[in-house]
């Protein structure tokens, strides 16, 4: 596909994603309130990098994107969690997430951390419950593991931890890139993992696709960091500045600006190498590889 037709199918899964996670909210069994709240922050926008990600590698395979929507949209539900609970006032304390009040300047705190706890556990059963004939209990245990531990201790929960405890340091390179790995690169890696399971990916080519994903976590974390000082509040729709003005431990603050978009470049670079060692169609992902070097928000 050329570029124009693969912006066109994007934003086709994307609507579709963005159409499906209310609908997933709605079913539930649940007090009116907890669902506002999930619903608040889920609509909230966003990119929808990892979900995209998914269908993206679904497409790459030869399959049938509608397969992996249930897995996309319980992948986005827990990436917003951990924003629901990272903008809290007991961890980052920000006011302001995708250009709206956080969900705890709406909810008040104790909503805010059930909406997300609500996410979480929703996430897993919507895998659990996945009915298609493609999609075997085995895999749904492989995609549940996986994404366990994505989002788990081995994973963003233990990169968040490892952020916190940095606070105040000065880490090195290897420290910066540990934290990101988990904290950012994990559930972004899983995004591509869960879409090459469902479309039967062989064991190597799983392993090449879990270095692209490793990569690309890492240079979405350095463009992150880099948009903190080169952004627009208006695109990226959360303060500039609050990296520097927080101390936080950011690849531009260890490696300068200019070594951090080195670095950047380095990461995607290596993603596309690992990407073209694998047998699939490439164009949707490279192009995305390309999005999330260049994005302004």
């Amino acid at each position: 596909m050329n570029p124009t037709d693969i912006e066109v199918f994007l934003e086709a899964q994307k609507r579709r994603i963005e159409q499906q996670l209310p609908l997933y909210i709605s079913t539930l069994s649940a007090p009116k309130k907890i669902k506002d709240a999930m619903n608040y922050s889920l609509e909230a926008g966003g990119k929808r990098i990892r979900p995209l990600l998914l269908v993206g590698t679904l497409h790459s395979f030869g399959q049938d994107e509608q397969i992996g929507i249930p897995a996309a949209c319980a992948i986005e539900m827990i990436h917003t969690y951990s924003l629901i609970h990272d903008d809290l006032p007991s961890m980052d304390d920000d006011d302001l997430r995708r250009g709206k009040p956080t969900n705890h300047k709406i909810f008040g705190e104790a909503f805010a951390i059930l909406a997300g706890d609500g996410l979480l556990t929703f996430s897993f059963q919507l895998i659990s419950e996945l009915t298609n004939d493609t999609i075997s209990a085995e895999k749904k245990v492989a995609l549940i593991t996986e994404l366990a531990k994505a989002a788990g201790p081995e994973g963003m929960v233990g990169g968040q931890v490892a952020d916190m405890e940095g606070e105040g340091a000065q880490l090195t390179l290897e420290d910066l890139e540990y934290i990101h790995r988990h904290k950012t690169g994990k559930l972004l890696a899983y995004s591509v993992i869960a879409g090459a399971i469902i479309a039967n990916a062989t064991e190597e080519q799983l392993k090449k696709l879990e270095q692209f994903a490793h990569h690309l976590g890492i240079a979405f974390q350095i463009r992150d960091d880099i948009l903190d000082i080169e952004g627009s509040v208006e695109l990226i729709g959360k303060p500039i500045g609050s990296d520097i003005a927080n101390h936080k431990n950011t690849y531009p603050a260890l490696l300068t600006l200019d070594g951090a978009k080195e670095k950047l470049e380095y990461h995607i670079n290596e993603a596309k190498k690992f990407l073209f060692s694998v047998e699939m169609k490439h164009d949707i992902l490279e192009y995305m590889c390309n999005l999330i070097a260049s994005r302004d928000h």
